[in-house]
């Protein structure tokens, strides 16, 4: 990166203070000093960006940058003229209004026009870099399953939509006197104290805790007050603290990019400054579990203020004012169990009001118990509720806690349940908390081992769903607002995911279904240590840990194995060896939620895995691929995420047909060293979905790559350096869905497309290149065209084309500039 545009942050700066002076004093220049205040302000955090990130910029970027760096230098110098000129030379200040004007508009090109597209790829470059990822799934949810229709209307958006609705009636209901009483309170204390910095929540979990913290940020106050700097993180029971620490360091300096990548400039231990010029910043610290992990996430700085909620009440010495969250009253509990079971917000005329007040009375004022025990009685007979009624009145507690209480009252919802899909619950405790859990790798793993199909598995996540034991989550793709694709993923509350560990680990360890390491720790479970003489029968295996070295692992037999989970944080990981005792598996995981990619140690256990039909690895070095060393003739699905593929991905040697021979899909997201594909795909005549989503480095694909005459999923979203589509692509006669969304350098469709028959979907947003397509008469032989999403530079082509094609719907993508998902 040039030096210049190293300071082009204190430039900005220095020009931004020039400016406010300016507009007090210079009523002809305060119009434009005004505005470009403005603009300045928005482009400070990604100047500060640039600045913090060491990335090396393409040639032309930094010419760009240069020049714009040059344009600030002269800003800065007009301002101080203009300071210096006297209030009653008039025309001087008028021909310095008249320069700031050019000024003005120099700076608003460059932020309306260069910076959007900069802005567009290094975005979702860095989200994907930084944070948990969520896996795209448009194209597999609407080709390869079609009777589901996922998409508008499809079961999943309609159980997204219809949780979105449930929640915000639930606010509706619990958001009278007790969540405003206590929203108010603590409001007070954050923005109405100057005197204290740390605040907190308490309360018991399913208390509502994390929705007053949630209700808070949502505040217009709030939001005001603060200048919308307001950061959410979850901390957990084994949280990452140096990671945690980059986030909110990053925040703090205005360098997100910088929390998300590197440790090197946190300040150790606890850090107490006087920053009395710094702007007003909220951040919320949710599910905290440790004070000694709280004190290290503490910055104490005049104008940083902390939110601390947690399941207990703190030393003042460090949380200095503490809300408790009081349980639901009567009533309320009332209104809130009818609308889970009933739909409404009393008890109708049909229903058996003594007995729907007595289940209500046992699940103690907590709204989780009520949202969870309403949903499973919901449209149930009366002898249903009264055999859960007396189930809840004879449940034993573990202990006194009422926490455990609450876990023994809820699993009454889970015993309800169809055997089935009370096993995909409890499977759900395999994954580590507070931890989104990508749909694919969920599906995937039902599919292996409760012999349904897809259709099956989305049918029993959305059930789950809609009886509040798991939350969809979607985030609408940037650039998307107006379309059907989301990305979804799960998440689970803390007490759902504690009840399915608590019903997970019942009985004798050798004979328990999951084997599952609740949090994360330095070492394997000395429970399993002591009992490895025996085999253990688990078909679920679940490891948390940070780095793991081969001395670290002791010897264990898996013989019902199908599926292991792996998740780690750290630089290095050797690969469990007890794999090598897993004849069954069928489903390998392995997340590393560590900064940077890991490397994995002894990959050469792959060459027992004969039966595995799934692998998905992330944010990982992949090992080499050697064609006699990794026989996976199995496997179908392979997912590489966030992962370090160039130096073992070799485009050249690697026979993909001989490792891979059954293969059907492909998944490489965000592998930023990914330049080209090995030849050798073209061969892999069982592959039907080939997705490559944010490889910026992906400059061509093979010639050939017309020889997968089984595809029919083609998604090359965001590939910026990809700038032409082989000829041969008219070749892929199976070719039903193609997303070439955000490649901002593809040049054109090829003519060859024309020959796609079965085509049903393109979606080409954001493709600012292509300025023409083939001819409209050529495009009508696209019989099988449904749906095409576009810039307005090349709708009225397919509008003449829709004209033709009856059956044709074209979409405009609405262009969305946002970062607010960065810290989602």
């Amino acid at each position: 990166m040039a030096f210049t545009d190293f300071f082009a942050g204190e430039i900005a700066t220095e020009l931004l203070k020039q400016l406010i002076a300016i507009s007090r004093k210079s009523c002809l220049c305060k119009s434009s000093a005004d505005s470009l205040i403005t603009s300045i302000e928005e482009l400070l955090p990604i100047v500060n960006e640039i600045k913090y990130s060491g990335v090396e910029l393409p040639a032309i970027r930094q010419s760009q940058l240069d020049r714009f760096s040059e344009t600030l230098r002269g800003g800065i110098e007009l301002a101080r003229k203009v300071l210096a000129s006297g209030r009653w030379n008039v025309y001087k200040n008028l021909q310095l209004a008249r320069k700031m004007e050019k000024l003005e508009k120099q700076v608003s090109r460059f932020v309306s026009g260069p910076m959007q597209a900069h802005l567009l790829a290094d975005v979702h470059h860095m989200r994907f870099e930084t944070m948990e990822r969520f896996d795209r799934l448009e194209g597999r949810l609407e080709q390869r399953l079609n009777s589901m229709k996922i998409g508008a209307g499809g079961w999943v958006e309609e159980a997204v939509k219809r949780m979105e609705v449930e929640e915000e009636a639930s606010l509706g209901i619990i958001g009278g006197v007790g969540l405003d009483l206590g929203k108010n309170k603590v409001k007070n204390m954050i923005i109405g104290r100057a005197d204290i910095n740390v605040v907190g929540i308490c309360g018991i979990g399913g208390s509502g805790k994390t929705t007053l913290a949630n209700e808070i940020c949502k505040d217009n106050q709030v939001r005001s007050y603060f200048n919308e700097r307001i950061l959410f993180l979850t901390v957990s029971q084994s949280p990452d603290i140096q990671q945690l620490r980059a986030r909110i360091w990053g925040f703090l300096t205005g360098n997100e990019a910088m929390g998300y990548t590197n440790n090197l400039f946190i300040p150790h231990g606890k850090l107490q400054c006087e920053w009395g010029s710094g702007p007003q910043t909220l951040v919320v610290l949710d599910d905290v579990w440790s004070l000694p992990i709280l004190e290290q996430l503490i910055f104490r700085i005049p104008t940083y203020k902390t939110l601390v909620v947690s399941r207990f009440r703190f030393s003042t010495t460090v949380v200095h004012e503490v809300y408790k969250v009081e349980l639901l009253s009567e009533d309320e509990s009332l209104s809130l169990f009818c609308h889970s079971a009933f739909g409404q917000t009393s008890i109708p005329p049909t229903a058996n009001e003594s007995l729907v007040k007595q289940i209500v009375n046992e699940c103690k004022g907590l709204p989780l118990a009520l949202k969870v025990i309403g949903a499973s009685l919901r449209d149930q007979p009366e002898m249903y509720w009264a055999s859960a009624k007396k189930r809840l009145l004879r449940g034993e507690p573990i202990c006194e806690s009422h926490e455990n209480k609450l876990l023994e009252r809820m699993a009454i919802s889970v015993e309800y349940l169809n055997k089935k899909v009370k096993e995909c619950f409890l499977d759900l405790g395999s994954f580590p908390e507070d931890k989104k859990i990508p749909l694919d790798v969920l599906i995937n793993m039902w599919v292996e081992i409760h012999d349904i199909d897809e259709e099956e598995a989305f049918a029993i996540l959305v059930e789950l769903a809609d009886k509040n034991l798991l939350t969809l989550v979607k985030d609408a793709r940037v650039g998307d607002a107006y379309s059907s694709f989301y990305e979804i993923c799960v998440t689970q509350h803390d007490v759902l995911r504690d009840l399915a560990l608590h019903l997970s680990n019942r009985g004798d360890v050798n004979e328990r279904k999951r084997l599952l390491m609740p949090r994360r720790d330095t070492e394997l479970p000395r429970e399993w240590e002591r009992n490895t003489d025996q085999p253990f029968n688990a078909q679920i295996v679940s490891v948390h840990t940070g780095e793991m070295r081969e001395m670290d692992w002791f010897c264990m037999e898996f013989p019902k194995a199908e599926v292991l989970i792996l998740n780690f944080s750290s630089t290095e990981y050797f690969l469990p060896p007890f794999i090598d005792n897993m004849p069954k598996l069928k489903a390998l995981i392995v997340i590393n939620y560590g900064t940077t990619a890991a490397i994995l140690k002894n990959f050469s256990a792959f060459t027992t895995l004969a039966y595995l039909r799934s692998l998905w690895l992330e944010k990982v070095w992949v090992p080499q691929l050697t064609n006699p060393t990794v026989p996976l003739k199995n496997l179908q699905k392979l997912s590489m995420v966030l992962c370090k593929v160039s130096n073992n991905f070799n485009p050249s040697v690697l026979d993909l047909p001989l490792i891979f021979p059954c293969i059907s899909d492909l998944i490489i997201d965000h592998c930023d060293d990914l330049i080209k594909l090995p030849l050798s795909i073209c061969e892999v005549n069982s592959l039907k979905s080939l997705s490559i989503t944010n490889c910026h480095r992906l400059c061509e694909l093979p010639a050939d790559l017309g020889m997968l005459k089984k595809l029919q999923i083609l998604r090359l979203y965001a590939c910026p350096e990809l700038k032409v589509l082989p000829p041969s692509i008219g070749e892929l006669i199976g070719l039903k869905y193609l997303d070439i969304s955000q490649c901002v350098n593809l040049r054109c469709l090829p003519r060859e497309i024309v020959k796609l028959a079965r085509l049903e979907k393109i979606d080409m947003r954001e493709c600012s290149q292509i300025m023409s397509l083939p001819p409209g008469n050529a495009l009508s032989n696209l019989k099988s065209l449904r749906r095409v999403i576009c810039d307005d530079e090349v709708l009225w082509q397919w509008k003449y084309l829709e004209k033709a094609m009856p059956e044709l719907y074209v979409q405009v993508a609405e262009k969305w500039y946002s970062l607010d998902w960065l810290d989602g």
